[in-house]
């Protein structure tokens, strides 16, 4: 298994959506800020959101078992190899990550029991 980047590209904020139903003061997601890098594989990076991980961690786990030359998908959606562009499931203040196929090789950090 490969490691995965996981950039932040980019947060976003539906003002509209939010004064329709969100809670007075809020705004663009709190947790993670555009550039920031994690690395993933088989576990949620440190530092890295919950609710997003469980949003975009079967695209990780894909990349981390494929070939980082391959399209994603069949090539039915992102043209470029090894990578997929995949959001948090906030609807009011998504995040939008690229995740990219690495060559780096993941190690367990923990003793499987037996």
């Amino acid at each position: 298994m490969k490691k995965v980047k996981i950039t932040v590209l980019k947060t976003t904020f539906d003002r509209e959506l939010a004064m329709e139903y969100g809670v007075d003061g809020i705004g663009p997601c709190p947790m993670l800020k555009q550039g920031q890098v994690f690395y993933a594989d088989y576990a949620k990076p440190d530092g890295f959101c919950d609710e997003a991980w469980k949003a975009i961690y079967q695209y990780a786990f894909a990349l981390a078992h494929n070939n980082r030359n391959d399209l994603f998908y069949f090539g039915d959606w992102i043209k470029v190899p090894g990578v997929a562009i995949c959001s948090c499931n906030d609807g009011l203040r998504p995040v939008i990550f690229k995740l990219e196929a690495t060559e780096e090789e993941s190690t367990i950090n923990y003793t499987p029991i037996k």
